[in-house]
C-alpha cells in the first residue's frame, strides 16, 4: 500500500470531497509523496511540532490530523510553520488533514462518537455551517442531570472549560457540535433543545444562554475532537491492515 491508496480509501470512507466548498481546510494530503510506501499511520488532533516529532519517533510514514497546516490562504513558510513543514520533510513523513468531514461523519465523526458516549437515540444531523450540517442532535432514553451529562462527555473525570446550568434540571434533548462552535448554541436555542455540548465557550454568549434557559457544556476543543481521529485509526487498522497509533498532545483548551 502507498499513500495514494490511503487517500483513495479516506476520501471514500469519509466523503471528503463533499466538503470542498464548505471547508477552509486543505483536506487530504498536505505534505508528502503519494507514491511513498505506507505501513504505519499516526493519528492526532493537531499538526503541532511535538506531535510531528513523536509520530516520527514511532516510525510513522504518515500523520493524519483533524487540524492541518493550511487553511485556504497564502502563507509564508516561516516561523512555526517552517519548523513543522521542515520536520515533516526531514522525516520523509506525510501529513494528511481531515477537518469538517471528520466532524460530520455519521459514524466516525467527532459528533457521532460524542452522541454515542452521551447515549443519544434518534440521532439526526444538526448544526449548519456554510450550508452543511456538521453536528448532530438526539434524545436520551431517560432524562439525566447536567452532572451526569458531563460525566458521559468526560468519562476520564477531567473538568470542562465551562458549564452554564441554565436549562431544565432533567435533560432529554441534546445538540452536539465539537470544537469551536460556541456561537452555534443559537441553533440549539432555536430548536428548543435542553442542552448543548461543544468544545469552546464565549463570554459574549453568557446572557443569551441564561435568558434562553438552556444548559451549555463546553468540554474543550481538544477534548471533543479526539474522538474522530481515534475512530478513523481503528477503521484504517481493520480495513487496510495498517499499523496505527494515536499521539495525544492535549492543549487543555
Amino acid at each position: 500500500m502507498d499513500i495514494r491508496d490511503f487517500d483513495a480509501w479516506a476520501r471514500q470512507a469519509l466523503d471528503i470531497d463533499r466538503f470542498t466548498l464548505a471547508d477552509d481546510s486543505l483536506n487530504g494530503l498536505q505534505v508528502g509523496d503519494y507514491e511513498a510506501p505506507l505501513r504505519t499511520v499516526a493519528f492526532a488532533v493537531d499538526a503541532g511540532l511535538e506531535t510531528i516529532l513523536r509520530a516520527q519517533e514511532r516510525g510513522a510514514q504518515l500523520l493524519f490530523v483533524h487540524h492541518g497546516l493550511f487553511w485556504g490562504k497564502r502563507e509564508r513558510l516561516t516561523g512555526p510553520l517552517f519548523k513543522r513543514v521542515g520536520a515533516l520533510l526531514a522525516a520523509g513523513m506525510g501529513l494528511y488533514a481531515c477537518h469538517l468531514p471528520l466532524d460530520a461523519h455519521p459514524v466516525l465523526g467527532n459528533n457521532a462518537v460524542l452522541a454515542r458516549l452521551v447515549g443519544l437515540e434518534a440521532v439526526e444531523p444538526f448544526g449548519e455551517y456554510h450550508r452543511v450540517l456538521i453536528g448532530c442532535k438526539g434524545r436520551l432514553a431517560k432524562p439525566v442531570s447536567l452532572e451526569e451529562l458531563q460525566r458521559r462527555v468526560l468519562p476520564d473525570g477531567s473538568r470542562p472549560l465551562s458549564v452554564l446550568p441554565f436549562g431544565p434540571k432533567a435533560i432529554s434533548t441534546v445538540g452536539v457540535i465539537s470544537g469551536g462552535a460556541a456561537e452555534d448554541v443559537a441553533q440549539a436555542i432555536e430548536q428548543r433543545l435542553d442542552a448543548y455540548i461543544t468544545g469552546e465557550t464565549s463570554h459574549a454568549l453568557y446572557h443569551a444562554v441564561r435568558e434562553a434557559g438552556i444548559n451549555m457544556l463546553s468540554a474543550g476543543h481538544y477534548g471533543t475532537e479526539v474522538h474522530g481521529v481515534r475512530a478513523v485509526a481503528e477503521q484504517a487498522c481493520r480495513e487496510l491492515g495498517l499499523e496505527t497509533f494515536f499521539v495525544d498532545c492535549p492543549t487543555g483548551l
